[in-house]
């Protein structure tokens, strides 16, 4: 045990003081009043010198469960005797009354954190008589007082092997049975009769029995290993998966120790040594969490894993956070999980205790295997051993050759490459043929995540390439990406992939369309394969990764000009997404820097690509048609300028062709109206705004008095966004107020313009999802347009209003988001562009906004990039007078204002 027990509990002591407390009572109420408050006493006693213990050495899971069941075992023992005793005296039970008490479950294996259950088996001789019904049911009480969670049932032995045949649960829990006190007889009888007339028979049913609970169980948890709040317990890769191996292997073989499995020839000895690694470190997890949150918590949520990192004594390091570390070593040890499961499970095959795989495709339509393979039980396997390693190049070659027949690969062949992975050296590296294997691979078979999955779980892809080890199984401790940044990687493989397949061509035209004109598939793959490569370290992952990439490319057989053009995506695989999101892309400015930064259609359409392949490989909903349309947008119009050169973006040239589309757009317009429309609004009006727009305000504005605030409402499905247009008298603050009034009804905006009409107008257009980043409902619109009226009316002051809605979620109270202000008076011919990059919460852009308009900044243009808690707000402004804003002293008292606003309003989100 973690502890000697005599510090835990000690039992002389407790025995003392109970019969002595004891012997002086006489009503039964008073006796077990007394009981529980002893009880609880040690129980809490102990469990502190447990919580001290573990502290101290927060890694000795294994001992500390083993302490923690006993703690349980004295108190569940000594309840059981004062009710046999003191509270139900019988100095002779009858045969017929000689129950036994048997641990059940995750206590009948002797594994209990500090909340797990204490499931209990009072097992009877024959049928239950008043005596033993009265003892139970005191005893239940009091451990029901004493705040355990107990689980009971009372059975004889013919009963537990009538419902065990019924019920794979309960079979399940009189698997893991462990005899406490009483009838020890009775309780061998129990696990004979449960061997010889149960377990012995039905090893078949039970196996697939408890592998189709385990694959219902991994799909309620997502089905991903890397699900980035992972659950300890239930999760794929957690301690469910390492107890059903040993259920499997008790029902089978009466294994009472998975050390065991070795012997049984399931595991070699380095494997178990795996296994327990795992199974202790998911423990001590598990007994952290539980300690943590005060209950039996077994969800690694963000809120927590800063927590459980420090008390398993992670730091920080290396330029990442300790929890990113201990999170790194999480997803290794449920990677291990899963592999030594693959093993397990063909050997039950090759044992014909489990259903071998049904075939991939029919038998007479399946490849042949090439010389030196064989197939086993459907799955792809090495003849010789020892011949395979002479030519270590074979490592490769298996991948190839199971992508070519479409079979698995057998666990006997992946034991053999991964125990073998020293192999891979320099020379083996940068042979062509390995070289020509892996490029195969990657493109001539048209799934190459699966290739890449197993290659990177087996650790082949690290040996291949040294330089992907760093990122296997690293976690970004943030919101925004849903995977580890190795699965991410290959979930952006599998998305190329999926679009060269045609499988995307709806959801995807853009891209689809790219690489149906071609591109250089080679460079495209590489570089989304070395996109991440840099992450984890103190400096810019992009500019790490390009130098990564500059010495890996090479080495993957690229010639110099595909080695450059690998260099820049992976420098620059973040600009389009970044320019699209953060910037007013009807700037023709925008544009322009753009087209000078990708300087050729190749790269702007390489690009393109992989931004969209990056962003759909951060999580299942990052993507959608509102990020689409600005992809599609700014690759349209920088396609424009690269091949129609300045004049495709001449201001005076789009501004004419505005007003004409305008003027067909409203044929039943007198000439007089429409000349007035379209002389009264500025040229950015005419450039910032599609045609449809132009429609909408024109209607509004006509014959729009002083008071009236005219509002127009429409969902556009395929942005994924409600667009909202407001036509009102101009006056300063008005898009501080419009966002107030917005955020109040939980609508996320995510791009804004205003413009000011000649006449004294405002124009304001909105775009706005919901909180999940689908268009805001039209069953909410009536709400929203009652907002903005009394807003404006004065009734509602947003300020007050986020008091008590601008709250922090607790899950995400552990993100660090530093806030950086950046005035760039480059970005933009005509205005001052002011970044914004802080955490997200729901009042922070009518905060910002707020604090523009209280200093005299006019803001023209806002787009709203948001990337899990962190939001990047990108302000197009003028000062009064309709100047940049040039002063380095202006720019500093700004900065410094609106830094007092996040931090105002930080300060009363955590007040929430």
């Amino acid at each position: 045990m973690i502890v000697d027990e005599t510090r835990i509990c000690d039992l002389d002591r407790l025995d003392t003081a109970l019969r002595d407390g004891i012997t002086a009572l006489d009503d039964p109420r008073e006796i077990r009043a007394f009981a529980v408050k002893t009880l609880g006493q040690a129980l809490r006693d102990g469990n502190a010198v447990l919580a001290d213990t573990l502290s101290t050495a927060p890694r000795d899971s294994r001992s500390f469960v083993r302490a923690q069941t006993w703690l349980v075992d004295v108190v569940v023992i000594s309840a059981l005797r004062i009710a046999q005793l003191d509270l139900h005296p019988n100095g002779a039970p009858s045969k017929g009354q000689r129950m036994a008490v048997l641990a059940v479950g995750g206590y009948g294996r002797a594994e209990m954190a500090p909340h797990s259950d204490v499931d209990l088996l009072f097992l009877l001789p024959a049928k239950i008589t008043g005596w033993a019904e009265s003892v139970i049911e005191s005893t239940l009480y009091m451990l029901w007082d004493l705040k355990l969670k107990i689980g009971h049932a009372s059975r004889t032995v013919d009963e537990c092997l009538k419902l065990g045949r019924e019920d794979y649960t309960i079979r399940t829990a009189l698997l893991e049975t462990r005899y406490l006190t009483g009838n020890e007889a009775l309780s061998q009888t129990l696990r004979k009769r449960l061997r010889a007339e149960l377990f012995a028979t039905t090893q078949s049913d039970f196996v697939e029995a408890k592998l189709a609970e385990r694959a219902e169980r991994h799909r309620k948890q997502g089905g991903q290993r890397y699900v980035l709040e992972p659950n300890v317990k239930e999760g794929k890769g957690g301690l469910r998966d390492l107890q059903t191996l040993y259920w499997i292997a008790k029902y089978i073989y009466g294994a009472d120790k998975a050390a065991e499995l070795v012997g049984h020839g399931f595991f070699t000895e380095a494997e178990y040594q795996s296994f327990r690694a795992a199974e202790t470190f998911l423990w001590a997890v598990r007994c952290h969490l539980h300690f943590l949150t005060g209950r039996a918590s077994d969800t690694l949520s963000f809120d927590v894993q800063p927590e459980v990192a420090e008390r398993m004594l992670y730091i920080d390091h290396g330029g990442r956070r300790a929890v990113e570390h201990f999170m790194q070593d999480y997803f290794r040890h449920a990677t291990q999980v899963g592999e030594l499961t693959r093993i397990f499970l063909t050997g039950l095959e090759a044992r014909h205790v489990k259903k071998a795989p049904a075939l991939m495709r029919l038998l007479r339509r399946r490849k042949k295997v090439k010389d030196g393979y064989r197939v086993d039980l459907n799955r792809l396997n090495i003849v010789d051993p020892k011949a395979f390693l002479q030519d270590p190049l074979n490592m490769l070659r298996l991948f190839e050759e199971a992508l070519r027949t479409g079979l698995l690969i057998h666990p006997d062949a992946m034991r053999l490459v991964s125990a073998n992975l020293h192999l891979f050296e320099t020379g083996l590296r940068e042979s062509p043929e390995a070289v020509r294997i892996f490029l195969d691979l990657l493109l001539k078979h048209g799934n190459p995540e699966r290739a890449l999955r197993r290659m990177n779980e087996l650790g082949v892809l690290a040996a291949f390439i040294p330089e992907f080890e760093p990122i296997v199984a690293m976690m970004q401790f943030n919101v925004y990406h849903h995977y580890t940044v190795d699965e991410h990687t290959i979930q952006v493989i599998s998305t190329l992939a999926q679009i060269e397949r045609k499988e995307l061509i709806e959801e995807l035209p853009l891209s689809s369309k790219i690489l149906d004109a071609g591109v250089n598939r080679k460079v495209l793959y590489i570089a989304l394969l070395l996109h991440d490569i840099g992450k984890g370290r103190p400096e810019d992952h992009s500019i790490l990764g390009a130098q990564i990439a500059r010495k890996v490319a090479p080495r993957l057989g690229l010639n110099p000009e595909e080695c450059e053009t690998v260099e820049w995506l992976v420098r620059h695989h973040l600009l389009m997404s970044d320019v699209a999101q953060k910037r007013d892309i009807a700037d023709p400015r925008t544009i322009r820097d753009f087209a000078k930064a990708v300087k050729t259609r190749k790269r702007l359409d390489l690009l393109t690509v992989l931004t969209v392949c990056d962003i759909r490989g951060v999580g299942p909903n990052t993507w959608n048609n509102w990020k689409a349309m600005l992809l599609r947008q700014l690759h349209a119009r920088t396609s424009d300028l690269l091949e129609g050169g300045a004049e495709a973006l001449n201001r005076s040239h789009r501004e004419n062709e505005a007003k004409r589309a305008l003027r067909e757009a409203l044929p039943d317009w007198s000439r007089a109206d429409l000349r007035a429309e379209t002389a009264r609004h500025y040229g950015p009006y005419w450039q910032g705004l599609m045609t449809d727009t132009h429609v909408v305000f024109a209607k509004l504005l006509r014959g729009l008095s002083d008071s009236e605030i005219r509002v127009d409402l429409q969902l556009v499905e395929d942005r994924d966004a409600t667009r909202v247009c407001f036509a009102l008298v101009d006056h300063p603050g008005i898009f501080s107020r419009l966002s107030g009034a917005l955020a109040l009804v939980g609508a996320n905006i995510v791009d804004a313009r205003t413009y000011t009409t000649k006449d004294g107008y405002a124009t304001a257009e909105f775009w706005i999802q919901d909180a999940e980043g689908k268009p805001y409902e039209a069953a909410r619109l009536p709400r929203l347009r009652k907002m903005i009226e009394r807003t404006f009316a004065g009734e509602v002051v947003a300020t007050q209003e986020f008091v008590s809605r601008d709250k922090v979620k607790r899950r995400e109270r552990q993100f660090r988001v530093p806030t950086k202000i950046v005035f760039d008076n480059d970005g933009s011919d005509i205005y001052t562009i002011i970044e914004v990059d802080t955490r997200d919460r729901p009042g922070l852009l009518y905060d910002l906004t707020r604090t523009l308009a209280a200093n005299n900044i006019y803001i023209a243009t806002a787009a709203i990039a948001t990337y899990g808690v962190q939001v990047v707000d990108s302000f197009y402004v003028k000062d009064m007078f309709g100047l940049k804003l040039h002063a380095k002293s202006r720019q500093e008292s700004l900065e410094k204002k609106l830094r007092a606003a996040i931090e105002a309003g930080a300060e009363r989100a955590r007040q929430g």
